[in-house]
């Protein structure tokens, strides 16, 4: 048999919110804490410790809901610039062994690391001394899983957490995928799920027998897609960021989010990861999209083209918070997934200033110098020297 053309890893870190204040605060070690917002406040539940995940406590759910379900929690609240400077110390670590790293949030990445056996070992070996490496040096643990293309990976990094390194194979596919439930399925949700169970279609491998024609009545036009991931195929390459058409960021929620507050302070944050992500790559958005999909699967996606193109976090939420409230005074209903792209992407901001618009623009460009000044300082001080006003 030929070697694989690729070799993917996909990783992703335990527990991330908790994890990294159980290393700031050592005495939470064993306790079940709750990261997000305040129960009293309609607050949810960002990230979930594997002690309070016993209780049936998860991601997304309402806060007050989870402490009642586990009272001895500890709550806290989300700190955000302490997960971002974090975030970018596991990049960092990332970018030793390739170059070629997607993220797909602050907490997971994909990793190219084909034809670098020579130089840096197999990619199990990689993938091991990324484990190795993120532990020693940051007291962190991560799953990692290692396959021939995105959607095996990741599906690998979930298979035996926490703490794993998960292989699978290219002869060993069908045994591992058949199997396992259709929700395993990348984009395959709660409701989806149920749709194919009441259909007596609950494994990947039954799934894999079912013909395009019949899936599409039940997955419309995702039908082929999900059908070539029962197969184990999936031929999207990894693209960083300063390779991408665009950079985005979404949420899929475990249940669907009712809560207007709590869906902008999702959207605030992704934001805040595009606009970094953007600085980072050095790049200028000129249009930006939110995306929002209704529980029965529904998506529409609201857009706008900025006059001149953007890397500032405050033009980017100023835009996005608009769209979504245009949305929302018009046909508001709970979302299972929410997100945000910047795209048209461009590598200088541009822009000719008109005789009337200079005060706006100079407000842009003080915007734009404020964002590199507060990486600059988060990078080199941490978190706590300095904070974005709201």
């Amino acid at each position: 048999m030929s070697p694989p053309a690729r070799w993917i890893l996909h990783v992703d870190m335990d527990e991330f919110f908790a994890a990294v204040e159980r290393l700031d605060d050592p005495s939470l070690a064993g306790k079940c804490l709750l990261v997000g917002g305040d129960p009293d406040a309609r607050g949810v539940v960002s990230t979930a410790s594997y002690e309070a995940r016993k209780f049936g406590c998860h991601s997304a759910m309402p806060m007050r809901q989870a402490v009642r379900r586990c009272p001895q929690a500890v709550v806290l609240p989300v700190r955000g610039a302490r997960y971002a400077e974090v975030s970018q110390q596991i990049f960092e670590i990332f970018t030793r062994f390739t170059p070629a790293v997607e993220p797909l949030s602050i907490d997971e990445a994909f990793l190219d690391v084909t034809g670098t056996e020579r130089l840096l070992g197999t990619p199990p070996a990689i993938a091991r001394r990324i484990k190795q490496l993120i532990h020693d040096e940051l007291g962190l643990i991560a799953s990692v899983g290692v396959a021939t293309n995105k959607f095996l990976a990741k599906l690998a990094s979930d298979l035996e957490k926490p703490d794993s390194l998960t292989v699978i194979p290219p002869d060993d596919v069908q045994r591992i995928l058949d199997p396992l439930p259709v929700r395993k399925l990348w984009g395959v949700g709660p409701t989806t799920a149920q749709r194919l169970n009441t259909k007596g279609i609950r494994t990947i491998g039954q799934l894999r027998q079912i013909p395009v024609s019949t899936l599409t009545p039940i997955l419309g036009n995702g039908a082929a897609h999900f059908l070539q991931l029962a197969h184990g195929q999936d031929s999207r390459p990894v693209i960083t960021d300063t390779q991408a058409k665009s950079i985005g960021q979404e949420t899929t929620f475990t249940k669907d989010l009712a809560s207007r507050d709590e869906l902008l302070r999702v959207l605030l944050g992704q934001v805040e990861q595009v606009a970094r992500r953007l600085r980072i790559s050095k790049l200028f958005a000129k249009t930006l999209t939110i995306k929002l999909r209704e529980g029965d699967f529904t998506t529409l996606t609201r857009s706008v083209t900025f006059e001149n193109p953007t890397w500032a976090t405050e033009a980017i939420w100023q835009a996005a918070k608009a769209l979504f409230t245009t949305w929302a005074r018009a046909a508001f209903c709970p979302l299972r997934l929410l997100g945000v792209t910047a795209s048209n992407l461009t590598d200088h901001a541009g822009g000719q200033l008109g005789l009337f618009d200079q005060p706006q623009q100079k407000q842009s460009q003080k915007d734009r110098q404020l964002d590199a000044a507060l990486d600059t300082i988060t990078t080199r001080f941490g978190p706590g020297a300095v904070g974005r006003g709201k």
